[in-house]
């Protein structure tokens, strides 16, 4: 996959933003990835270092690996909603071991719309320690650029609950 070098300034800038963030807490984190298929994954581990913060990500692409690795209920508001993505960090943090983690899951498309839920419906959680922040957002665009702005949004979700942490 190729990226414009706005999209690549834009993954560092992030990823350099976590780093520093991650570093100066002296916090871990690690990622559960269904629609952004591990995009957020490769936003994190470009950066150098980020070894020395990142634990690792789940693709649990599959509803199975939601549930089996994950420890997900999806029966408590569906695979897409803001249950699901809170269950899935929760659940990758403590099978990671990490301080915190963030989650995404919902429909990228071209198909897989639902009553209620159309295409570029995503639910992102971000936990640290305690705390849990979740949001249900509605992008615009082609597979690609739903599932860019869902790992921008991801990060920016994390990088907002991190700034309230101690």
């Amino acid at each position: 996959m190729r990226y414009k070098r706005s999209e690549e300034r834009k993954f560092s800038t992030l990823g350099r933003r976590l780093k520093k963030v991650m570093l100066e807490k002296g916090l871990t984190v690690s990622a559960a990835e269904s629609l952004t298929g591990g995009t957020i994954a490769s936003m994190i581990a470009q950066i150098p270092g980020s070894s020395a913060y990142f634990k690792g990500s789940v693709t649990s692409y599959a509803v199975s690996v939601k549930e089996e690795v994950l420890g997900v209920d999806v029966s408590i508001g569906g695979v897409v909603s803001e249950s699901t993505a809170q269950q899935m960090a929760t659940g990758v943090a403590r099978l990671l071991q990490s301080d915190c983690a963030v989650a995404t899951t919902g429909i990228a498309g071209p198909g897989g719309a639902e009553p209620g839920k159309p295409v570029g419906t995503v639910c992102i959680a971000a936990i640290c320690k305690d705390q849990c922040v979740s949001s249900t957002y509605h992008f615009k665009g082609s597979r690609e650029a739903v599932i860019l702005q869902s790992a921008d949004a991801a990060l920016d979700l994390l990088l907002t609950l991190l700034q309230q942490i101690e």
